[in-house]
């Protein structure tokens, strides 16, 4: 039946099914029946032919099959679900989405998700999945090693080994594992308050606790700085981003159920939970309440309508006495301003661009493609090459600004930039910390 036949339905089929602890979540049947449908819809509009791969190698099987979305072999299915990395730009701007309240209740990440997490039930992980997953673990790791692990990273044997052996691309730039983390920072500096009045708990993030906690000093200071009351905590684990994408939802869950442990009893109270990275906070915003189950979904909408990003907290003082615009510093004329994709999936605007509009005499240029990092795609043997592919409109936009300092929200996305352009953006709160400094900018 052709994709384009009238008689297709586009209507959600009875295969349609979101949330994990439903039944019809983890039946084969269900999920080919959705899939069916989603493709045929997604080959009939085309609007998302330029985020990913994923589309027009759909788009160009179903043309090879004689536009027949049911002749598709699982092998095509596969090939087009592995091609997704999870940027959600598609479910963004898509039109036919539950964020947009549409009939057909089309969200193709989601989508994919249930796909991985159908293929991962029962099997173990490979050595690969289980590195690129156990971010905190790797950091122990790293840190005892007292500095080899950093060396390793540059070392051209070790690296071919690890690519032999985990599949993560000799090439790939990787971020150096800080000697202390940002919570050893916290417990020093005096920063887990535990009080009463607290109106921000922040999230850390695992790549800030292990590999940048200057980001979180810088964020320490900028909270101080607008004088909000704020505490860090200890004993987070990770968000639960790399396990779901490789379809591990029970460590998800686990690591959820932990964190909310933690989190709660300040949300309950008042308190917002500020998440460094826009994918962790995605994840605790937007999939919490759909991936976890009983309970812990219930305090999981809590946690959500509790989430802010740092940008978008700070703006709503803005109309506050103690929002701070003593900039002793300011980084240049232009500010080259990456919006990164999760932080679009989040729907709360361009916030930090605002604050950086308040510096006098600077512009912002934004930029809103895809940097093509996405998590552990980047990373990998058969994705690296295609992540600076995916991502050159990101690169030459933000080299074409024309900017005396670079910025974006993403840490990682940071990563990328600095290995295909040669230039590292700063996280917007380490460059608010800076303009509070003289000589914040100084090279």
């Amino acid at each position: 039946m052709s994709s384009n036949d009238p008689s297709v339905s586009f209507q959600a089929s009875n295969g349609l099914c979101y949330i994990t602890d439903d039944p019809r979540y983890w039946d084969p049947a269900g999920l080919e029946q959705e899939i069916t449908r989603a493709f045929a819809l997604c080959h009939s509009c085309r609007m998302c032919f330029k985020y990913c791969d994923a589309f027009p190698v759909m788009f160009q099987l179903i043309e090879d099959r004689n536009e027949d979305v049911n002749q598709l072999t699982p092998a095509d299915v596969n090939k087009v679900m592995k091609l997704c990395f999870q940027c959600k730009l598609c479910e963004v701007e898509c039109p036919y989405t539950p964020r947009a309240q549409h009939e057909f209740q089309l969200d193709f990440p989601r989508l994919v998700h249930r796909y991985f997490a159908q293929q991962a039930r029962g099997k173990r992980k490979t050595l690969g999945e289980w590195m690129l997953s156990n971010t905190n673990a790797l950091g122990v790791l790293a840190r005892m090693s007292f500095g080899l692990a950093n060396l390793a990273n540059r070392f051209p044997p070790e690296r071919w080994i690890l690519e032999k052996i985990a599949g993560i691309h000799r090439r790939k730039l990787l971020p150096d594992f800080a000697a202390r983390t940002f919570t050893a920072m916290a417990k020093r500096s005096g920063w887990i308050k535990k009080a009463p009045d607290t109106e921000v708990v922040i999230f850390q993030t695992c790549y800030v606790d292990n590999n940048e906690p200057d980001i979180g000093k810088d964020l320490v200071t900028v909270l101080e700085k607008n004088q909000v009351k704020y505490t860090c905590l200890e004993g987070y684990k990770c968000c639960g981003m790399p396990y779901w994408e490789i379809g591990d939802l029970e460590t998800v869950r686990k690591n959820a159920h932990h964190n909310l442990n933690l989190m709660m009893p300040f949300v309950e109270k008042g308190a917002r939970v500020m998440a460094i990275n826009p994918t962790c906070a995605m994840m605790m915003r937007r999939e919490y309440p759909e991936l976890l189950a009983g309970d812990d979904r219930e305090r999981a909408k809590k946690l959500a309508a509790a989430m802010v990003e740092p940008g978008e907290y700070l703006w709503s003082l803005r109309k506050e006495e103690r929002f701070c615009k003593e900039y002793k510093s300011v980084p240049g004329q232009t500010i080259a301003y990456h919006i990164s994709c999760h932080l679009r999936s989040l729907g709360v605007g361009f916030r930090s661009r605002e604050i950086f509009k308040q510096m006098p005499d600077v512009k912002v240029k934004v930029v809103t493609e895809c940097c093509g990092h996405n998590g552990t795609f980047a990373m990998k043997t058969e994705s690296f090459e295609d992540s600076g592919r995916i991502g050159q409109k990101a690169f030459d936009a933000m080299q074409k600004a024309e900017a005396d300092i670079w910025a974006t929200d993403c840490p990682l996305a940071a990563v990328q930039f600095k290995q295909f352009t040669g230039t590292k953006p700063l996280h917007p709160m380490s460059i608010l910390a800076r303009a509070y400094r003289e000589d914040g900018f100084e090279k």
